[in-house]
């Protein structure tokens, strides 16, 4: 049995890592990476360091590569994979499927406060995320939590969800499936640069999920303060107070330097936050009246 693996992002790098370093460095015929600029870091080039190191053939997504293996493993991919029968491709997705299939589903999890996050690998299919399941691994979580730490805790369970496919192809040359239950499907959309903007007509504890959702990989939640784009990196919900004329975005208070902002529901105090032209801090903050969009 040979499998070839379509990596890309930390989930990736830890999937290659697990597979090389359990017996599986033989069976890998092919690694193809892929890139992200929409991150500060890919991954990408640590994926392909490991494959030299190992002596492991790999091709960029750009490059022309043919996938022959028996089985194919697509692990953060975005891509559409094409000439491969849908039996012999596997994707990995970042939710507890039939819910949240399609894009961003970790980051939307987060927004959404789910309390269990997980990973599904299933059989692929013309329509996205639809295919039959073949294992699901999931974890329960608790709030604040940075995205970074929930892509590091699914990175594990994608190490899980992988050793446990090939070895379960390695006993049996077969894999078990169970269609989906399209009465409990949900989709979720596909992000771009302006979803990273707050709405501060949302309750503070929603802004407050999307300010640690968006963070590091991502570009971070931003604001406009003036014509001037802001990404908040650290924030923290406050006591609400009862405001006559309750006009979102605007300072409420200065905490030590620190806004306390109006949000549709509950104040947001902005603990850490840069302009993102010239890199300088947003705290303290120089004057009390702004308003924040």
């Amino acid at each position: 049995m040979t499998v070839t693996l379509l990596l890309m992002t930390q989930k990736g790098l830890e999937v290659l890592n697990a597979l090389l370093n359990n017996g599986y460095k033989d069976i890998v015929n092919l690694v193809v990476i892929g890139k992200d600029a929409n991150v500060t870091n890919d991954f990408s080039d640590d994926i392909a360091l490991v494959c030299k190191q190992h002596n492991v053939d790999f091709s960029w997504h750009k490059d022309d590569y043919r996938l022959i293996s028996d089985y194919t493993l697509a692990v953060s991919w975005r891509w559409l994979v094409k000439d491969v029968e849908t039996t012999k491709l596997i994707v990995f997705h970042d939710s507890l499927l039939p819910k949240y299939r399609g894009f961003s589903p970790l980051v939307n999890c987060l927004i959404n406060n789910e309390k269990t996050i997980g990973v599904t690998c299933l059989f692929a299919t013309e329509d996205y995320d639809k295919g039959a399941i073949i294992f699901q691994e999931a974890i329960n979580i608790t709030y604040p939590i940075k995205i970074k730490e929930a892509i590091e805790q699914v990175a594990k369970l994608y190490t899980i969800l992988a050793l446990k496919v090939l070895n379960h192809l390695k006993v049996y040359k077969t894999l078990p499936s169970q269609l989906q239950d399209e009465s409990k499907a949900s989709y979720s959309l596909w992000r771009n640069e302006n979803d990273y903007f707050i709405d501060w007509y949302k309750d503070a504890d929603y802004i407050k999920r999307c300010v640690d959702a968006l963070g590091t990989p991502f570009l971070g939640a931003k604001c406009y303060v003036n014509d001037a784009v802001v990404t908040i990196n650290e924030a923290t919900v406050v006591d609400d107070v009862f405001v006559e004329n309750r006009d979102v975005g605007k300072v409420i208070f200065n905490n030590k330097g620190k806004p306390v902002i109006v949000c549709g529901k509950g104040l947001l105090q902005i603990d850490d936050a840069i302009f993102d032209t010239t890199k300088e801090s947003f705290i303290p903050i120089k004057k009390f009246r702004i308003r924040l969009k």
